[in-house]
């Protein structure tokens, strides 16, 4: 062999592979076959398995070293089936159909909870970022894109009983492309969150990461403009059972940063603030019943402070709280009427406006 030439070599699909890479070659096509393979591959930490033009990823609950540049590198402009099964390959095929053949391409990432999806859709980010174009203008499309993840696990994931960073809701992210192949721009869609987290959790289970977060991780002048105290069980809608972490302090200030990247003004990123601790404050609005001066029961708010710090976030005045809170408006073809609400009905107006 000429020593100035130096020959590139890639594992194939069938090398050192455990298993069958993919299920469309399996002797014998059954539940029982596909789970044994699927689980040998697995505990050779092969989490990738085909069946077609679609991989099956089974979450290993560790970091793998196979997320690199190099590995990035490795699969782009492959075949499909010429490497080991990988999302990279799935991501590499869809960005060469669309580039070269201008062909509309739609990834879809379905999965049960805790089974990997979020951690999915930012390998495919990831690697979309890598291989396309560069250019100041293209950068800045790629880091919005990248930082929209941070961004919406903040304020649409939580902690629950299988997965510590579950996404409560659905997303759809349509990124559009020039001729070249460069992300111009993108729009996400989110449905289906999960708004009755808000105001009430399961044992063992957190509201979303944003309230821990700010709690944990914002200043004491940041705190003290907001009205809040350091101490997490200060609050109603906490779970008593949860706590925040580390991790929480270190995830706020990634998250204000993936803000200010995504377009959001300082101005804008105070409201999301306020917002965020007008609804803390909401959950310590206790209410008790009444009587007025004629003998009719009503509802009544008994925590002034909070009443009054919620006044002040939402620059609204104290008797259109009260009042949206206890009270209804009943509307009939002649008159409205306005009658008082029971306790737990205006328990449900309270949660209901948190939940908004």
């Amino acid at each position: 062999m000429d020593n100035e030439n130096s020959l590139e070599i890639h594992e194939s699909i069938l090398d050192d592979a455990t298993g069958v890479p993919d299920l469309i070659l399996l002797d014998e096509v059954s539940d029982d076959a596909i789970l044994f393979n699927l689980q040998q591959r697995y505990y050779d930490n092969q989490i990738y398995t085909y069946i077609g033009n679609v991989v099956i990823s089974i979450n290993p609950y560790q970091k793998l070293p196979i997320y690199t540049t190099d590995t990035i590198f490795n699969y782009r402009g492959k075949s499909l089936y010429e490497l080991q099964p990988h999302i990279y390959a799935i991501a590499d095929d869809a960005y060469r159909a669309l580039r070269d053949r201008d062909e509309d391409q739609c990834m879809i990432i379905s999965g049960e909870s805790g089974s990997g999806k979020t951690e999915a859709s930012k390998v495919v980010m990831q690697y979309i970022a890598a291989v396309s174009g560069k250019g100041r203008d293209v950068e800045l499309v790629k880091e919005q894109l990248l930082q929209s993840n941070p961004l919406l696990e903040a304020f649409g994931n939580a902690k629950t009983h299988r997965n510590n960073n579950s996404s409560r809701f659905g997303k759809y992210m349509d990124i559009e492309f020039d001729f070249k192949g460069d992300p111009v721009g993108g729009v996400i869609t989110n449905y289906l969150l999960e708004k009755s987290r808000v105001v009430h959790q399961a044992d063992g289970e957190r509201n979303f990461h944003i309230f821990y977060q700010l709690i944990a991780g914002a200043s004491e002048q940041i705190l003290d403009d907001l009205y809040l105290s350091d101490n997490i069980r200060d609050y109603g809608y906490i779970n008593v059972y949860s706590e925040a972490t580390e991790a929480d302090e270190y995830n706020f200030t990634e998250t204000l940063q993936a803000m200010e990247v995504v377009g959001f003004q300082s101005v804008e990123v105070k409201y999301v603030l306020q917002l965020i601790a007008t609804i803390l404050h909401i959950g310590n609005l206790e209410l008790r019943e009444a009587e007025d001066e004629t003998g009719n029961e009503l509802c009544e708010i008994v925590s002034n402070r909070d009443l009054q710090i919620v006044s002040r976030l939402t620059n609204c005045k104290i008797k259109q709280i009260q009042y949206a809170i206890t009270q209804r408006l009943v509307e009939t073809k002649h008159e409205q009427l306005t009658t008082s609400l029971t306790v737990s009905q205006a328990r449900y107006a309270r949660d209901a406006l948190a939940k908004a």
